[in-house]
């Protein structure tokens, strides 16, 4: 049975403990502010984002932008994670971890970063064009780009967290792709990672009923081929099995009393690519 949690203003500790939080206008206003962080960032790599650029530089630029504004990487030491964001290359499903491996032409791949400011997390991801895709693969993104925003119309009280995995799943399935199983969306606010678990392929009607206050990601990963992935050894980096190509969007948000705010939109409209 789900159980829910009302986060106090001034409740500093809050518990991974399997409930939901629900949490006030003071959670909202820092998140905001993480949110907008972790946009700006994304609006900021997309013009290095070219080929013979490594993604150590990128990465590299995304913890100088984050200490500058006063925040930290969450990731960084997570888990025993070395890296500043994790950028996924084609067929890499999430996860992809930096190094002096250079972009060539023709790649896409997705940059997730998460600022933690003033004890809120700001979790975002977007995909970026390395020169000039494949016509597959540009469709591949500007589809998962839809199935993010489709699944966020989801997202209000009253609906059902397996609401949003249903109109996501029904979407991407009707172009023939696969919609990834093993990773989800999930609730974060003080904490990077916590209830609920936001799955992208559900039930409509199904999971946990969707309550003003709560705090979470929704982000989508789907395949041009089949959605089976795997783990390779380093711990980390998620493939597609068929090596097939992947793509990714995620935003933040937060339940209002009528629908959701997206605390992660890009405030030069980079939505999507291509950023020129």
């Amino acid at each position: 049975m789900t159980e829910y949690q009302t986060v106090e203003p001034d409740d500093q500790a809050v518990l991974r403990d399997g409930t939901i939080k629900l949490h006030g206008a003071e959670a909202f206003e820092g998140m905001r502010k993480a949110g907008r962080l972790a946009a700006e960032i994304l609006d900021e790599i997309a013009d290095m984002v070219q080929p013979g650029v490594t993604t150590a530089a990128i990465d590299d630029k995304v913890r100088e932008m984050t200490l500058d504004a006063g925040a930290v990487p969450a990731t960084l030491g997570y888990r025993g994670y070395q890296h500043s964001c994790c950028i996924s290359i084609n067929h890499v499903v999430c996860h992809g971890i930096p190094s002096d491996k250079t972009l060539k032409d023709g790649d896409i791949l997705n940059i997730d970063v998460t600022p933690l400011l003033d004890g809120w997390h700001g979790d975002s991801s977007r995909m970026y064009f390395s020169g000039e895709p494949s016509l597959k693969a540009r469709r591949l993104v500007e589809v998962t780009y839809e199935c993010l925003m489709i699944g966020i119309e989801q997202a209000k009280p009253g609906n059902h967290i397996g609401d949003i995995g249903a109109a996501i799943q029904q979407y991407a399935e009707s172009h023939r792709y696969g919609v990834v199983r093993e990773f989800c969306g999930h609730g974060l606010g003080r904490l990077f990672h916590d209830a609920p678990e936001v799955v992208h392929a559900a039930r409509a009607g199904t999971g946990a009923e969707i309550h003003p206050g709560m705090l979470f990601t929704i982000e989508p990963m789907i395949n041009l081929g089949k959605p089976a992935v795997k783990l390779l050894n380093d711990g980390w980096t998620a493939v597609t099995r068929d090596k097939s190509l992947s793509a990714q969007f995620e935003h933040s948000i937060g339940i209002t009393e009528d629908g959701c705010e997206i605390f992660t939109l890009s405030p030069r409209e980079r939505h999507k690519p291509p950023y020129a």
